[in-house]
């Protein structure tokens, strides 16, 4: 999903760079000036690709984290539901315990 909207984004700054560059080619200008505004239209295009990208990286980043820190608080309540569910097991199997003890204690007298 971010791999298609990355390529739809680097298509229509390529777009719009073609476009300008056209435009530029067909202005009335000395050569030396339309190349220098081609160059010119060509980097700023170069550096708001690599922002967009940027960006796109840092929401990224942000978005793994904050599903990590879901993931990792979800983990720890389940860790500590079983944890208390394994206490009460241990509890209800020591109270089973004691009962077959006290039974066992009393069979041996008899």
């Amino acid at each position: 999903m971010a791999k298609n909207s990355e390529n739809v984004l680097v298509a229509l700054v390529a777009g719009a760079a073609l476009g300008a560059g056209f435009g530029i080619l067909f202005a009335p200008d000395k050569g030396k000036n339309t190349r220098g505004k081609i160059k010119n239209k060509l980097e700023d295009a170069g550096h708001d690709v690599s922002d967009r990208i940027r960006h796109a990286k840092e929401e990224l980043t942000k978005t793994a984290n904050e599903k990590k820190a879901e993931f990792d608080k979800k983990l720890d309540d389940t860790l500590s539901n079983m944890s208390y569910k394994a206490e009460d097991i241990i509890s209800t199997l020591e109270e089973k315990l004691e009962n077959l003890k006290k039974k066992n204690a009393h069979l041996q007298k008899n």
